[in-house]
């Protein structure tokens, strides 16, 4: 796939190098010229990096947005997520625009467009993934739709596990509806996506998406290792 990004920040540096890392091609729009060179030296693998106002079309032609796949805005800003979603859909015909939404009270401005949005940005990654590997997996459309909430829970030290050796994430038994999504080891930069190998350890912060009449639920299963 090709995936165009508008912000360079935390939150697009790391989805660029997960969807780098699975083998796609990604361009990221960014206005700060010391962001833009740092991202050129940070990534690695079939990347293009424009410095640049995502909002303004010509930057979106630069990053060849009408090859685009998914279009991403991921801006610290509500308004230039919504505007520069607005251009990618309406100007460019881009099929797929996901924005960062910072204030829960914007979020129906955005649906009322049709740009899919949501306000827990590490979950981007995991649906654009799910959308390539499983073929149409919609992850959004239940969290968009305020029935599916997410939480933090804080890896707490084991009764029953190694703390040194860790667990498996795939050995904790959550309740039905609930998923692991996201692990945090020591800071945001070291956040990864959750999978078969993964192993947490005490104090790691684990992200769960989970139906909201489970979502209390969802410390019981931790404080049981």
């Amino acid at each position: 796939m090709y995936i165009v990004i508008v912000g360079g920040g935390k939150i697009g540096e790391y989805l660029a190098s997960i969807m780098l890392r699975i083998g796609n091609e990604v361009a990221i729009i960014e206005q700060d010229e010391a962001t833009a060179s740092r991202l050129s030296a940070v990534l690695s693998g079939r990347f293009l990096i424009i410095e640049g106002d995502g909002c303004m079309s010509r930057y979106q032609e630069d990053a060849d947005i009408r090859k685009a796949d998914v279009f991403v805005a991921v801006a610290g800003q509500d308004d230039t997520n919504l505007m520069s979603c607005e251009i990618a859909q309406r100007v460019f015909g881009v099929p797929r625009c996901i924005a960062r939404v910072n204030s829960p009270k914007n979020l129906r401005i955005f649906r009322e467009v049709g740009i899919e949005c949501v306000s827990a940005t590490t979950l981007i990654a995991t649906m654009i993934e799910e959308e390539a590997m499983l073929g149409g997996i919609s992850v959004l459309s239940s969290l968009t739709h305020g029935n599916v909430a997410l939480k933090e829970v804080t890896v707490p030290r084991m009764r029953h596990h190694s703390n040194e050796e860790g667990v498996l994430a795939a050995n904790v038994v959550l309740p039905a509806g609930c998923l692991m999504v996201s692990v945090s080891r020591d800071d945001e930069d070291q956040m990864e996506i959750i999978d078969s190998e993964t192993v947490l350890h005490p104090g790691d912060v684990v992200v769960v998406a989970a139906y909201a009449d489970k979502m209390d639920a969802v410390p019981t299963a931790f404080k049981a290792l």
